[in-house]
């Protein structure tokens, strides 16, 4: 029996636009949830390739990463099971893009939302995890680390990739 613990890894864009920011209003095992564009890492993706394609499968708007905004790790016991997750999450920020108005949003989302920070705030008990106050407070105070702070080797892409196909080296994008 495999008893080794491994976090969920997970990405999310903070984004703001004119003093709001674009949340997710989502159904939960707990609930409906205010969360960060958020999701499961994939594999065969760099977290900020994932974060961008949450940002679209969540909110139907297109979204470039350009700053990490940090790594942060959480823990929660679900209500109704009893299970007990611990998360990973890498937060990026960055630029938006054109929205895809017929675009269905994933499963489970309810509807997107432009809030203020005082409306997050005001509405942290119905936040999915505290990480998403969190990030916020964080991009409010400026935080930035360039996207080189997290280095992907190309071997995440998978058997045949190990190298980059324009330099021919082994380092990651």
């Amino acid at each position: 029996m495999d008893h080794r613990w491994r976090p969920s890894v997970t990405v999310a864009a903070v984004i703001e636009r004119d003093g709001r920011f674009l949340m997710i209003e989502e159904e939960t095992s707990e609930g409906l949830r205010i969360n960060n564009p958020a999701g499961h890492l994939d594999p065969g993706e760099t977290p900020a390739e994932g974060c961008a394609r949450e940002a679209m499968e969540e909110t139907a708007w297109h979204f470039v990463p350009t700053h990490l905004l940090g790594v942060y790790i959480s823990r929660f016991q679900r209500s109704t099971t009893g299970e007990d997750i611990t998360y990973l999450r890498f937060a990026f920020t960055g630029e938006l893009g054109d929205h895809v108005p017929d675009r269905p949003l994933d499963v489970g989302i309810v509807r997107t939302l432009w809030m203020t920070p005082d409306e997050l705030r005001a509405t942290a008990e119905r936040h999915r995890s505290p990480l998403v106050l969190r990030c916020l407070e964080d991009y409010l105070a400026g935080v930035r680390h360039p996207l080189s702070s997290v280095y992907c080797d190309p071997s995440i892409r998978g058997p045949g990739h190990e190298r980059d196909p324009v330099t021919g080296d082994g380092e990651g994008r």
